[in-house]
Order: structure tokens, then sequence, then C-alpha cells
């Protein structure tokens, strides 16, 4: 048992591949309804490598909002295979605007607001976790 425990990686840390390199972080996983209608929600601050992980199990059209949420954030929108689809660059707390996927997604990573921009990240950089499927 220990040694699969030693072997499997683990599910809270996410690196994001850029051309200015890669980027860990470690993410908490929303994938009930109820961890995802909770999200971020009333938190004060995000460490800089820290993030969410909303995983919806599978592809479907996604939109976010920033009602009851106190701190900018950057939306990230991925395929099931760890592509990077849409990113939307510093959500404003306490927006109720929609902020749509605008492709079908199968995760949404929420990191601090900016942090995208600081490590290059774009559409068609790759996000790597255990719970994304490997590409071909």
């Amino acid at each position: 048992l220990s040694a699969v425990a030693a072997c499997s990686a683990p599910d809270n840390r996410l690196v994001l591949h850029t051309a200015k390199g890669d980027f860990s972080f470690t993410v908490e996983i929303a994938d009930t309804d109820e961890s995802r209608a909770q999200g971020l929600m009333f938190r004060t601050e995000l460490a800089p490598d820290a993030g969410m992980l909303f995983d919806y199990h599978t592809e479907k059209l996604t939109s976010f909002w920033m009602q009851n949420t106190l701190i900018p954030l950057d939306m990230i929108f991925i395929g099931a295979d760890g592509a990077v689809k849409n990113i939307h660059v510093n959500a404003r707390p306490l927006d109720t605007t929609s902020i749509p996927s605008k492709f079908p997604v199968q995760f949404v990573l929420e990191i601090p607001g900016g942090r995208s921009e600081e490590i290059g990240l774009a559409v068609g950089d790759r996000a790597e976790h255990p719970r994304m499927v490997k590409p071909n």
C-alpha cells in the first residue's frame, strides 16, 4: 500500500507549462456541486503559488462569477487533456458579471489575479495534474 501511495502523484499539485518555464501550484480541489459553489468565496488572501482546481468530470461549457469573492482572480479554462482553452485575467472582486469558458472544458483553475500574465501563460499552453488525461 505504501509503495503505491509513494508512486502516485499528489492531487494538490498542478504545474502550468509556459514559454517562461514550468510553474507549480498547490491547489485545493472543488469537484462536487457544493465545493464548486463555495469556491474561493470569502477568502481574503491567496498565496502566489496557490489556487483552486474545479473539476466537472466531463467537458462542458461553464461560466463563473465573483459574487462574495473578495480577491481578484485569474480564471484559466482547461480541457480534459490539460490544454489551456481560455484565460480571464483579474476578475473583479464581488462582480456578478458572468465569465464564460467560451469552449467546453473539464477544469477551471483559479489563481491570484494577474499571476497568469506574470508567468506568461497563453492559450494553448498545458496544465499538468493527475486528474488530466495525458495527450498522446
